[in-house]
C-alpha cells in the first residue's frame, strides 16, 4: 500500500498518517520529519535544507524530492508507505511518479481530508502556548485550568503570530489555492479520494481506512 496523505494545516493529518501507519504495518513518511533530520545530521543536502528553512522559505523542489526518493529506498518502505506533506506541487507529484515507476510501482491512492475553513481557523486559532515551559493549550480541545495560565509551571499563556485568527485564515486560502492543482492532477489520474476530516479522531481514521483499496 503506497498512498498520500492531503490536508489543510488543522486537518488532522499527521495525526492520522500516524495512527493509519500503525494499524497497517507501513512507513509514515513525513516531510517535515526528514527535513528536520537532515538539519540535525549536517550533511550537504540537510544544510541545503536548513539554510531555507531558517529563512522561513520552502525547500526547493529538487531538494525535496532527492530527500523524498532517498528515503523511500529504506526498508521500512518495502511493505508500502504513507506521505505525509509531500508532494506539495504537481511538479513533485510527476516526479514521484516517474521515480515510483522506474521501480515498476505507483501510488494506489490519493486521500484528501476535507474540512470547512470555519472549522480549520477555529482549530488552528484557539492554540496557545506557555512562554516559561512551552507546554501547548487549545481553548476547546485542551484548555487549561486556570484561564492564561500553564497547569505545569504557572507560566503565562500567549498566542504565536501564526496562530491569530487573521493570520490563520490566510494560511488557509493560500494553502487552498496551491492545493488545488495537485487535487486535479490526481483527480484526473483516478486516484484522488476525498473524505469528511470533521468528528472524533477514530472515526476519520475508520473513513480514512474506508477510502482505500482493498486487497
Amino acid at each position: 500500500m503506497r498512498f498520500v496523505l492531503l490536508g489543510a494545516p488543522g486537518s488532522g493529518k499527521g495525526t492520522q498518517a500516524g495512527v493509519i501507519s500503525e494499524k497497517l504495518d507501513i512507513a509514515h513518511v513525513a516531510s517535515g520529519d526528514l527535513f528536520r533530520e537532515a538539519a540535525d545530521r549536517g550533511d550537504e543536502v540537510g544544510k541545503q535544507a536548513k539554510s531555507y528553512m531558517e529563512r522561513g522559505l520552502l525547500v526547493p523542489d529538487e531538494i525535496t524530492i532527492r530527500m523524498i526518493l532517498e528515503r523511500l529506498t529504506a526498508p521500512d518502505c518495502a511493505k508500502g508507505f504513507i506521505l505525509d506533506g509531500f508532494p506539495r506541487t504537481t511538479e513533485q507529484a510527476k516526479a514521484l511518479d516517474r521515480a515510483l515507476g522506474e521501480k515498476g510501482v505507483a501510488i494506489d491512492r490519493v486521500v484528501y481530508i476535507k474540512i470547512a475553513t470555519g472549522e480549520l481557523v477555529r482549530r488552528l486559532s484557539g492554540r496557545f502556548i506557555c512562554r516559561s515551559c512551552q507546554t501547548p493549550y487549545h481553548v476547546v480541545s485542551s484548555p487549561p485550568k486556570i484561564a492564561g495560565r500553564c497547569d505545569q509551571c504557572g507560566g503565562e499563556l500567549y498566542q504565536r503570530p501564526d496562530d491569530l485568527p487573521e493570520t490563520v485564515r490566510k494560511r488557509i486560502e493560500v494553502y487552498f489555492a496551491e492545493i488545488a492543482p495537485l487535487t486535479d492532477y490526481y483527480r484526473e489520474a483516478g486516484k484522488l479520494v476525498e473524505i469528511n476530516g470533521e468528528g472524533e479522531i477514530d472515526e476519520i481514521g475508520e473513513r480514512l481506512i474506508a477510502a482505500l483499496p482493498k486487497g
